[in-house]
């Protein structure tokens, strides 16, 4: 681990990251359903799917199907269940809320797996226990921050309308 990537694979997989963390975090702090917030979950979308995508091809550590490859299919699953709710818009009246909760977590577990990733690199921490701890602490906020805020977050997704044309 005297490097930080290893690989070709490495290098876009850290980009990747590394656009994720920017998009994630101005969709999570900006004004929800203008075109700004679209355009830029589109790019946290496509960072996610080229992070993700190019963890499957990540064996430098375990060399196998490991933990990480195991938290990158939960990534997924979360990416996905935030987008599906865009596409199916009238399949319930509480698409607008799925969408918020599954990409909100999506988000949290990114930080999650960026907080891990620097409590690793900190020579003389024990592997395992840093990566269950940081996982385990940015997580545990996540949710409490989630659940303090939900509310408020969807009583003020109801007065504009989402994704319109007429919001910049």
């Amino acid at each position: 681990m005297n490097s930080l990537v290893h690989s070709t694979t490495g290098i876009i997989h850290l980009i990747s990251a590394l656009v994720a963390l920017t998009a994630g975090t101005i969709v999570l702090f900006s004004a929800k359903g203008t075109k700004f917030h679209r355009k830029t979950g589109y790019w946290y979308i496509a960072s996610m799917l080229i992070l993700n995508g190019t963890a499957f091809g990540l064996y430098q550590l375990f060399g196998r199907f490991g933990p990480f490859h195991v938290a990158a299919l939960v990534s997924m699953f979360t990416l996905l269940m935030g987008i599906l709710p865009l596409i199916n818009r009238q399949s319930s009246g509480k698409w607008l809320f799925r969408h918020l909760t599954w990409m909100y977590y999506s988000v949290i577990g990114l930080y999650a797996a960026f907080a891990s990733e620097i409590m690793v690199r900190i020579p003389g921490l024990p592997f395992a226990a840093m990566v269950v701890t940081a996982s385990v602490t940015v997580t545990a906020i996540g949710i409490f921050i989630f659940i303090k805020n939900h509310q408020s977050w969807i009583n003020n997704l109801g007065t504009h309308k989402p994704f319109s044309n007429e919001q910049q």
